[in-house]
């Protein structure tokens, strides 16, 4: 997840060199949402293990990389005291995240009845206003789109706030305490969630903007670090491997306590997706870092699994889906590792495909129109989406292994 969370750049002379371990972590995000709709829409079951039962965190990755990317977009020029576009700002956007997604939806919608649909689906209107998330359950059709509905509603918002806090000359500590004050009330807001019987894995609280759009802000806070601040940025920095570790070490204890509820099931309901996407603000400061072991370590492959991870997170799933009934009737094990590289590169292909014929094209046509700029950042970064995105599982009930969203 969660649209962007994220701009890929075209393999042109002009394009801005591309950072090995923001493709890192691109790469690792869309392989953990692989992973997790693995196990729920092909295997029905857990075989990657730990790895795979925290799957759904890929989307908070991506959620972190968005924030960074649109924060960077916006907070740049505005440091520089120069004036935002919003007209260019918006167009390059929707050039960026609408052909893909509506390109897939039409996919949904010529295909009614079929194993990619699930037991009913919203109507196309809010698909069309990525506000479908208000309301989904588990089980729906094209759910794994709540992302995107994310990250949109996030592009409407953090702009205004930007003209509406930033100006030239004006301390940036109204933003900071506007971007704290959000973070608290996306907790406040699954703990009142909480109260209400819902934990965060309840489909009405996972796919809700006000207890997920808090996952975007760490990566608007490195933004604006890097815009405001930047001899801290560049002290932070320095530290590339330190912060490789410590975001290691904090995601695998947040991810292991939201897994088994640990020390409790409120307190992970409450600050988990929080503190995960602060592990992960850990882990894009590393990336960021000229110093950090992610930028001299090169995984083949990683770099082109990035570019094309905002195509494979929207096609994947209706690929798993399509594909598991040719499985059952063949009597084909899903867990063997042959059917799991088969399957999986099923999804990327199709993700491949997405990127050449509809995103490669639009993405030329935003380069003619609205070319880079001073508003746009030195260090992309692709998506999610999205990313990026969960889907579904038993509608209103907590997942075994919340796997499959």
């Amino acid at each position: 997840m969660i649209a962007e969370s994220l701009d890929r750049m075209m393999h042109t002379p002009a394009a801005p060199a591309r950072l090995t371990g923001l493709d890192t972590l691109r790469a690792l995000a869309i392989a953990l949402v692989l992973m997790t709709h693995y196990n729920g829409f092909v295997a029905r079951g857990s075989i990657f293990g730990f790895i795979g039962e925290v799957g759904w965190a890929g989307v908070d990755l991506f959620f972190v990389l968005s924030g960074y990317l649109i924060g960077n977009q916006l907070l740049a020029p505005a440091a520089r005291g120069e004036s935002l576009s919003l007209k260019i700002f918006f167009a390059r956007r929707l050039l960026r995240t609408l052909p893909n997604y509506y390109a897939v939806l039409a996919v949904y919608l010529l295909l009614p009845h079929s194993p990619i649909w699930g037991k009913t689906m919203a109507p196309v209107w809010r698909f069309l206003t990525f506000t479908q998330n208000f309301g989904l359950n588990y089980g729906e059709t094209f759910t794994h789109s709540w992302s995107l509905c994310i990250e949109e509603q996030f592009y409407l918002v953090l702009p205004l706030a930007v003209l509406a806090l930033v100006r030239p000359g004006r301390s940036p500590r109204l933003l900071w305490c506007v971007l704290l004050a959000a973070i608290g009330a996306g907790i406040a807001a699954r703990a009142i969630n909480f109260m209400n019987g819902q934990e965060a894995f309840a489909a009405p609280a996972y796919y809700s903007t006000w207890c997920r759009f808090d996952e975007l802000l760490p990566g608007v806070a490195i933004a604006m670090l890097k815009n405001f601040h930047p001899t801290l940025f560049e002290r932070i920095l320095k530290h590339g491997n330190a912060l490789l570790v410590t975001g290691l070490g904090m995601a695998a204890a947040v991810l292991y306590g939201v897994r088994y509820d640990v020390p409790n099931l409120f307190l992970t309901s409450t600050f988990g997706f929080s503190l995960t996407a602060i592990s992960f603000a850990l882990l894009s400061c590393a990336a960021l870092s000229p110093y950090s072991i992610l930028n001299h370590v090169r995984i083949p492959g990683a770099a082109s699994l990035a570019l094309w991870s905002y195509a494979v997170y929207l096609v994947h799933k209706p690929v798993f889906m399509a594909l598991r009934p040719q499985l059952e009737q063949r009597d084909i094990d899903p867990a063997a590792p042959l059917t799991i590289v088969a399957v999986m590169a099923a999804g990327v292909l199709g993700g491949w495909l997405l990127y050449r014929l509809v995103e490669t094209p639009f993405m030329r046509l935003r380069s003619r129109w609205y070319p880079t700029g001073p508003m746009s950042p030195s260090l992309p970064a692709s998506r999610s989406d999205s990313s990026c995105g969960s889907t579904h599982s038993s509608a209103n009930t907590r997942p075994p292994a919340r796997s499959a969203r």
